[in-house]
């Protein structure tokens, strides 16, 4: 493990506990998230031919965007945050029994919340919403024991997203009409996550491998640049959750992505080319900007609002999770950091899902078969990454070392 995957999270190999796949966050949590990232897709994609495959308290649409959020998303960050705090905090990591409870409590929420309308959405809510506030207790006593006070920010970011996911909710229940509010929330939480911890582990992992090949430029450092990119940033989340459609909105979501395409040149992705496994990380940021421009073309009406929905949850929030469950099931089942050509594939067909589903609002015409195109090729690559990187993550290090 490098110095550069320390400081950014990536934590040192501790004893475990019970069989591999409870050994740490990372490895049922990423293996999960993929697999619902699959089984998501394809139960959406006839139902939003009007099938009647779920038997959801929300609807079709809905439930699509609440399982991509809550479901999927929700399941990396949960793998994500499991695994960088213990080495933030030096304590050790959730593992054995506690972690296996903790899982089977989000798929306890995955089916509650898909058979929510014969059970009744009160129960569905409740199991569903457990998950986040069992974990929110889990980091926030991590941080607090460990007085990792500079990252309490992760427990912020946490308690938005129960509360976007309780706003859901509460439409189903049918006691507000919150279930947009509470998923624009959820994409801001999501996406400041990403502007934050890309802030860290971009520009590191990027500094680690041109040092390694000897180059002379590096990325900036993190400076007044970075800090007002993330200041904008939150600026134009805030409006953008509060109003969608206004001149504010508009105005701060375009600085916001001027801005963070500055931040991403200055972290030479572009010199990156031999190795995927640090380009997929750039690649993952440009939705950042790109989502951004979008939000602002459809607070004017320029573009459908739901472009940058897509853009930053297919385009920026997809990318980002396979750029990092690669490189950390690989670097903590001891393999080497390299993405080699099926890895490949698998960032190429991500991006192009997320290609394709943008593509889609600007062809009207060929609307239906790019979405299943989108939806296909989505498909292709979590279940690739399931094929490819399932094995390591229930597996044994091949090393003997315990993680």
């Amino acid at each position: 493990m490098s110095q550069a995957d320390a400081r950014a999270g990536i934590p040192r190999i501790t004893a475990r506990s019970g069989p591999a796949v409870l050994g740490y966050g990372f490895r049922p949590f990423f293996l999960a998230a993929a697999v619902w990232a699959v089984v998501a897709m394809v139960l959406w994609l006839p139902a939003m031919m009007g099938a009647p495959v779920l038997a959801s308290a929300f609807d079709p649409l809905t439930w699509h965007v609440h399982e991509m959020l809550f479901g999927f998303v929700g399941a990396a960050i949960a793998g994500f945050l499991l695994t960088a705090i213990p080495n933030w905090t030096g304590r050790m990591p959730l593992q054995g029994t506690p972690l296996l409870g903790l899982v089977a409590l989000w798929f306890a929420g995955r089916v509650a919340v898909l058979v929510s309308a014969p059970i009744g959405p009160w129960p569905a809510a409740a199991v569903d919403l457990a998950f986040y506030a069992v974990l929110l207790a889990v980091i926030v006593r991590e941080i607090v024991v460990g007085k990792n006070w500079r990252n309490l920010v992760m427990a912020i970011a946490l308690v938005l997203f129960l509360v976007a996911n309780a706003l859901m909710h509460l439409e189903a229940v049918d006691l507000a009409q919150t279930a947009a509010l509470g998923y624009r929330l959820a994409i801001a939480v999501v996406t400041m996550l990403i502007v934050l911890i890309g802030g860290r582990i971009i520009p590191s992992f990027t500094r680690n491998w041109l040092a390694k090949r000897h180059a002379t430029a590096l990325p900036a450092p993190f400076g007044p640049v970075d800090k007002a990119v993330m200041a904008v940033s939150v600026l134009a989340l805030v409006a953008w959750t509060i109003e969608p459609l206004s001149a504010v909105t508009a105005l701060l979501a375009a600085l916001a992505a001027v801005m963070n395409l500055i931040r991403l040149a200055r972290w030479r992705g572009y010199a990156t080319l031999a190795e995927p496994l640090v380009t997929i990380l750039h690649v993952g940021y440009v939705w950042v900007p790109i989502g951004f421009a979008l939000m602002a073309a459809g607070a004017v009406d320029w573009v459908p609002a739901a472009a940058a929905v897509h853009a930053l949850g297919a385009g920026a929030f997809a990318t980002m999770i396979m750029a990092v469950t690669t490189r950390a099931t690989l670097g903590h089942t001891g393999r080497a950091l390299h993405a080699g050509p099926a890895t490949t594939i698998l960032y190429v067909l991500v991006t192009l899902a997320a290609a394709l589903r943008l593509a889609a609002w600007g062809l009207p015409a060929l609307y239906l078969p790019l979405v299943h195109s989108a939806g296909s090729a989505w498909i292709a690559a979590f279940l690739g990454f399931v094929l490819i990187y399932g094995r390591m993550l229930v597996t044994p290090r091949p090393d003997g070392k315990p993680g």
